[in-house]
């Protein structure tokens, strides 16, 4: 087999299940308190791998949890994930986090992400549509008995946990978050 074929054939494929991915959910819409449950779990999981993860939930103004981000690419790139939002841990809203990338990649990958809002200003910020990471933007990634000595950033931290796949990149630069309020 042609391998310039496979590859292009493969980036099609790629792009097709991304688009496709995106029209899903933007059908579904509405309040979903499955995407509660799972948010829940996942940051539960992360602390329970973790600990002082614990601390930074207690403390933060806010945060907002992806329970599944599905990230894929070859040379070009995308992932997307929905998520819930909690200030005083009480849910206030959902967000949605895209992200497109051009480079070094290949391959795919799920995993969950949380971010913590040091402040009302860094809250406000996220729930305004304002805050986008840029390509220096990183998160720790967090593994069985991993240190996290870390502090926030623009009143900003951010965590992530791999569920499953292989990919050669690792970066939360170019992520945009959508939020929306609970009704």
């Amino acid at each position: 087999m042609n391998t310039q074929y496979f590859i292009k054939s493969n980036f099609f494929v790629l792009i097709l299940s991304f688009a496709f991915s995106f029209t899903l959910n933007a059908q579904v819409g509405g309040w979903n308190p499955e995407r509660v449950k799972d948010s829940k779990e996942a940051l539960n999981k992360m602390i329970e791998e973790t600990p002082k993860l614990q601390t930074f939930k207690n403390k933060a103004y806010g945060y907002a949890v992806f329970p599944k981000v599905t990230k894929a690419g070859i040379g070009i790139g995308g992932a997307a994930g929905r998520g819930i939002v909690f200030k005083n841990h009480q849910v206030v809203g959902s967000s949605s986090l895209k992200q497109a990338s051009i480079g070094l990649q290949l391959g795919g990958q799920q995993y969950s992400e949380v971010i913590f809002f040091e402040n009302k200003k860094a809250f406000d910020h996220f729930i305004n549509g304002n805050l986008k990471f840029d390509a220096q933007a990183s998160a720790v990634a967090i593994t069985v008995g991993a240190s996290i000595d870390v502090a926030y950033h623009n009143g900003v931290a951010v965590f992530t946990r791999t569920k499953g796949g292989l990919m050669y990149e690792a970066s939360i630069g170019g992520q945009h978050f959508k939020y929306k309020p609970k009704n």
